[in-house]
């Protein structure tokens, strides 16, 4: 297939992902204002402006472009824009419809903290034991490891994938200057269900990958999915990021997507120290995660509301916090800021 005829295909397979994502959020929104008027009163967000939407429209053409244009120079492989879970989608969508009276029903109430009898909640920090973005069971179940890639495409219109492959080209050319890729050790924190290991197996073939995740259910998803891939697998751990089980300076790059949202000041603090202790004098971090107020004033009420409108305790803060001085706090130096479309990044690297 010609480049031209590819690219077509890809943006074809964009906006059919987009036009999904516009439809199931209006079907829902509608379907709530019916079944349960009063269930979601703090979820009732401003309207978004014809000129926000022409922005949005915009900032999301443009990180396509850059997807697409890391693919043909060589970043990635074109395949993995098109790398979509669709045995899941048509599995597991139904479900997604199936959660939203439980959802209501806790919102109503108020139970952000809810979990099933049948989850164990022993041994983990008071501000992971969250119903995150209204999930049942938080991050503890199968079902919602099974949901949860599905859920974030949704709310993200079909580019959560094209915001986390921006990390791979800066890591990329970062790992490049290292004479054997079999001996470079990259670890992803918080990994969840795996797809930016996925990103990063077929970016970095050669490479050993490391991920950690607090929840067990997320990991047995993960190890499922990338068991599917050709090569070695993942070595894949539970932990908490706040005290990483590895060694010093062990890691020749370190990556993070869509995490520093969900912890409170202080765990982020610590979980930076504790990637700059586990990297490599001249290694990097890459952070991805949303933008902040800074660099979209025109969308402060949005992200203002995003707070509570999906149940993000820590996002209010973490929309005005510094992560520039946190890092440099740390020890990284050389710290490079990028945004793309509704994510933002921070790359950084640890003196030699």
């Amino acid at each position: 297939m010609s480049d031209s005829l590819t690219k077509l295909a890809y943006q074809t397979f964009q906006q059919g992902k987009s036009y999904f994502g516009v439809a199931h959020k209006t079907l829902s929104t509608q379907l709530t204002q019916w079944v349960a008027p009063q269930s979601r009163p703090e979820r009732q967000i401003h309207s978004i402006s014809p000129q926000q939407l022409l922005i949005l429209q915009q900032k999301l053409n443009a990180i396509l472009e850059v997807d697409w244009q890391d693919a043909q120079n060589g970043v990635y492989p074109a395949s993995i824009l098109f790398d979509n879970p669709w045995e899941d989608f048509f599995r597991y969508y139904p479900e997604v419809w199936l959660d939203l009276p439980a959802i209501w029903n806790r919102t109503q109430n108020k139970k952000y903290q809810d979990f099933s009898s049948s989850i164990d909640t022993e041994g983990y920090p008071s501000y992971y034991l969250q119903n995150f973005h209204h999930q049942t069971d938080g991050y503890l179940s199968d079902r919602s490891a099974n949901l949860y890639d599905i859920q974030v495409e949704i709310l993200f219109n079909g580019s959560a994938d094209a915001m986390r492959r921006r990390i791979l080209a800066p890591l990329k050319q970062h790992l490049s200057t290292f004479s054997n890729p079999k001996a470079t050790r990259v670890l992803d924190v918080a990994c969840g269900t795996g797809r930016t290991l996925r990103f990063l197996r077929a970016t970095l073939p050669q490479a050993q990958l490391y991920g950690t995740d607090l929840s067990p259910a997320y990991l047995r998803k993960a190890n499922h999915l990338l068991s599917e891939l050709p090569g070695e697998l993942p070595q894949l751990v539970q932990a908490n990021a706040e005290a990483l089980p590895y060694l010093d300076s062990y890691f020749h790059g370190i990556t993070s997507v869509f995490l520093f949202h969900e912890l409170p000041a202080q765990a982020r603090q610590q979980v930076i120290e504790e990637c700059f202790r586990v990297l490599q004098p001249g290694g990097m971090f890459i952070i991805c995660d949303s933008i902040q107020l800074s660099d979209s004033p025109e969308f402060k009420l949005m992200m203002e509301n995003f707070s509570t409108m999906f149940h993000e305790p820590y996002y209010r803060h973490y929309i005005t916090d510094d992560l520039i001085e946190r890092l440099k706090t740390a020890g990284f130096q050389n710290i490079e800021q990028q945004v793309h479309f509704m994510s933002k990044y921070w790359i950084a690297r640890k003196p030699q």
